[in-house]
């Protein structure tokens, strides 16, 4: 079994600080995208990571992260499309050819473990399809156009997705072409997946594993860091027993 990463970092922050985008920003003393790349080079079953990121940072990051924090399971570094879907497509596309299993992950999602990573692979190759996910905490409503409520959904049937998604790279190859054909936008690779008539399994992912697209959100990466707590999540989104 070959098992690669496509980590997708191409965003432009637009939601985030201005003066810099989101996945350069420092936690903790270097850039976030360093800290996701940094799992993905140190889980043992990944051979290689495509970086995909905006055109005009591809010598930035060539030079400010990947030579300067040594990721050496880096093998190319992939310009992104207008959509994170099309920068996602251009990752695939690079992949080797004897890849079996792609692991694709948000760069800004630097709490990822390494234990979340092997379950998404060593599950891709079981199912064909799976996603990181936990159960929503909040009631999620549906709203009419005027700003009333519609409608009130059952959370106990509601996931919040995180990625890593991690598939059997046929599978999800098939999957982009059939969406390109059909002119299919999804939210996520996944939903390409679902278009295709594939199913998706859900794994327990973690609460920790935050996708940071806010301020707010940088600061609650930073407490993570103070208090160590993310070093002591297991996969199942719980402490490890001691």
């Amino acid at each position: 079994m070959k098992a690669d990463a496509v980590i997708v970092s191409a965003g432009k922050g637009l939601r985030f600080m201005e003066g810099k985008k989101k996945q350069f920003h420092s936690l903790g003393g270097k850039p976030i995208l360093a800290h996701s790349l940094e799992k993905f080079e140190t889980c043992p079953l990944i051979r290689s990571i495509l970086l995909v990121v905006g055109e005009e940072d591809m010598d930035y990051c060539l030079k400010e992260i990947v030579e300067r924090y040594g990721f050496q399971k880096v093998s190319q570094i992939v310009p992104g499309g207008r959509r994170r879907q099309d920068s996602v497509k251009n990752g695939i596309d690079a992949l080797p050819r004897d890849a079996d299993i792609v692991a694709i992950h948000d760069g800004v999602r630097p709490f990822i473990t390494k234990a979340m990573i092997e379950d998404t692979i060593h599950s891709a190759v079981r199912y064909g399809a799976v996603v990181l996910a936990m159960p929503v905490k909040d009631t999620i409503k549906i709203s009419n156009p005027d700003g009333t409520v519609l409608k009130t959904l059952d959370r106990e049937s509601i996931w919040q997705i995180q990625t890593p998604q991690t598939f059997q790279v046929d599978v999800i190859k098939e999957a982009y072409y059939r969406a390109t054909e059909d002119g299919f936008v999804g939210t996520d690779d996944a939903s390409l997946v679902e278009h295709l008539g594939v199913k998706v399994h859900i794994l327990p992912g973690s609460y920790m594993n935050i996708k940071i697209t806010t301020p707010e959100d940088l600061f609650l990466a930073n407490l993570f860091l103070k208090t160590d707590i993310h070093s002591k999540e297991d996969v199942t989104g719980g402490t490890k027993k001691r």
